[in-house]
């Protein structure tokens, strides 16, 4: 399987390369165990100003949020023949994640790996309605059951350090 991930973040958040190389492989390793193949798809990650911009251009909210997905679902063909679709973007908030992880009693490996597996699905296409990830509660949804099936399925796996 070959999938293309392209990592990028802003420059004021002082993520390292070695970083941005971890979410790289999760990326990659969780799009195996879905048998996502031949996609392209980028991540950036940014602070609550920037997210807290294109949740209100995009979907008319005035407040940061953790994790935004933008599906694009069209493909192109390479130099070589070679179909690839472009699943779209995800863009993480890295100021928002520690307060998730807070919220939810996790340490801030599990709340990043939850937000890029989220924005995965969604990018498939996947929707949880109005049901969002609650504390202490089992979901109901089939994205977020596939969510926690993810999540549990690498759950040893270390992203930020």
């Amino acid at each position: 399987m070959s999938n293309r991930i392209l990592i990028d973040a802003q420059e004021e958040l002082s993520l390292s390369e070695a970083f941005l190389e971890r979410v790289q492989n999760f990326v990659a390793h969780v799009m195996e165990y879905q048998g996502y193949d031949n996609e392209e798809l980028s991540v950036l990650f940014c602070d609550d100003a920037t997210i807290q911009d294109l949740n209100k251009q995009y979907r008319n909210i005035d407040a940061p949020t953790d994790v935004l997905s933008f599906e694009n679902g069209s493909s192109y063909e390479d130099e070589e023949g070679k179909e690839w679709l472009l699943a779209g973007d995800i863009i993480i908030s890295m100021q928002t994640l520690p307060k998730n992880a807070q919220y939810f009693e996790v340490d801030e490996d599990e709340e990043l790996r939850r937000l890029l597996v989220h924005g995965l699905l969604h990018l498939h296409g996947m929707d949880h309605g109005e049901e969002h990830v609650q504390k202490d509660t089992e979901p109901e949804c089939e994205m977020l059951k596939i969510q926690k099936k993810i999540m549990q399925a690498f759950s040893s796996e270390k992203i930020i350090g």
